[in-house]
């Protein structure tokens, strides 16, 4: 069984893979707080809301440690953890603090690809300052992060995004792991399935029930049975198994939406659950947009059901979104014409597109699947 290789030392060299480092910042709202705030520090803390309509958006690691999780109801993680403490989300501040992050990736690369305000790919085939190794680039990153921002980073190595980001998660927190090429199958099958990004305890259950645990166990299904049970999520489930991943890092990407969504640790299937998680995620959706200064016409819901099966919803506007109020309006009607739902939800996300200055000629995104 293939472990990842230490990160001391330059990894392999392979010619045509790429060099890929996906940085995530540790618990980085919370983290935030805690910085600026000493007496939260060594504490649980909670980034978000703690009322009935709650709605946690990020976690100390010394909250973790009770079972909470980003996207959990305030008064779900109160019970698992009486001595939380909340506090109030300031997100002017956590988008400063990732502009200093970015401008650090920048030294080293043109080619940053954020995923949000605390992670990034990053592609260091040819780097700026002529380093060569991608681990040694990762710990300098990493090195300047802590100096520069009083926070720490935890960075995964390796030839493509899909082994990056599993690796960026593996010595978490602070911590830097490297998968050199001719690992990245074994390390993928070594793992059980739910460290797959998309994939859930649910889903990790109702693989369980299927004789799927691990990798090498979803690398033993052929793609008609993965088809068969999973639907169009199999072509991801069988690439992800053989950690094979030909996404490029597009720093530049044409952007045809502005967005967000949440996994959710419980399927949600009551009305009150659900409008308070899009409540949420409207709040940071907009904050998205607001940054941007951007315009769009249409909205979209989309929400993931326990069996994998994605829907949308969506309405367009003949002319733009005229501010956060109806935003909110339109995405809290999308959400009520579906309720009752036929079956819980694990994931919901919310999208404003057809965004001005956009061309309906341009080439389209062909990709299917997103490990993003």
């Amino acid at each position: 069984m293939a472990t990842p290789a230490p990160p001391d030392g330059d990894e392999d060299e392979a010619p045509g893979l790429r060099k890929i480092i996906h940085v995530d910042m540790d618990a980085f709202f919370a983290s935030v707080e805690q910085r600026d705030d000493p007496s939260l520090r060594g504490k649980p803390v909670a980034v978000g809301g703690s009322g009935s309509r709650g709605v946690v958006a990020a976690a100390s690691y010394e909250a973790r440690r009770f079972g909470v999780r980003s996207a959990m109801p305030g008064a779900t993680a109160r019970r698992l953890c009486p001595n939380l403490i909340f506090v109030r989300h300031r997100f002017e501040v956590y988008q400063e603090v990732s502009q200093q992050i970015r401008a650090i990736f920048r030294t080293f690369t043109p080619h940053v690809e954020p995923l949000s305000l605390d992670e990034a790919y990053l592609d260091v085939t040819d780097d700026l300052l002529g380093i060569g190794s991608a681990t040694r680039i990762a710990e300098l990153i990493r090195q300047r992060i802590r100096a520069e921002t009083q926070l720490t980073a935890s960075a995964g190595v390796s030839y493509n995004k899909f082994l990056a980001k599993l690796a960026s998660d593996q010595n978490k927190p602070d911590g830097l792991c490297v998968i050199r090429p001719g690992q990245g199958a074994a390390f993928v099958q070594s793992l059980p399935v739910r460290r797959f990004h998309g994939i859930g305890p649910l889903g990790a259950e109702r693989m369980a029930r299927l004789g799927i645990e691990t990798g090498a166990d979803l690398a033993a299904k052929d793609i008609a049975w993965l088809r068969q049970h999973f639907g169009s999520f199999a072509d991801y489930l069988y690439r992800a198994a053989r950690g094979i991943d030909l996404r490029p890092v597009r720093a530049n990407r044409i952007r045809k939406s502005l967005g967000g969504e949440r996994t959710f640790n419980e399927d949600l299937s009551s009305g009150p659950a659900l409008r308070a998680a899009l409540d949420d995620i409207i709040e940071i959706v907009w904050r998205r947009i607001a940054e941007k200064d951007t315009r769009g016409r249409t909205v979209t819901l989309k929400m993931k059901d326990t069996d994998f099966q994605i829907s949308t919803r969506a309405r367009s506007l003949p002319q733009a979104v005229a501010d956060k109020a109806e935003f909110a309006r339109i995405a809290r009607a999308l959400l009520d014409e579906q309720l009752p739902l036929a079956m819980p939800i694990r994931l919901m996300g919310l999208t404003l597109s057809s965004l001005e200055g956009e061309q309906d000629d341009r080439p389209k995104d062909t990709a299917q699947l997103s490990l993003l």
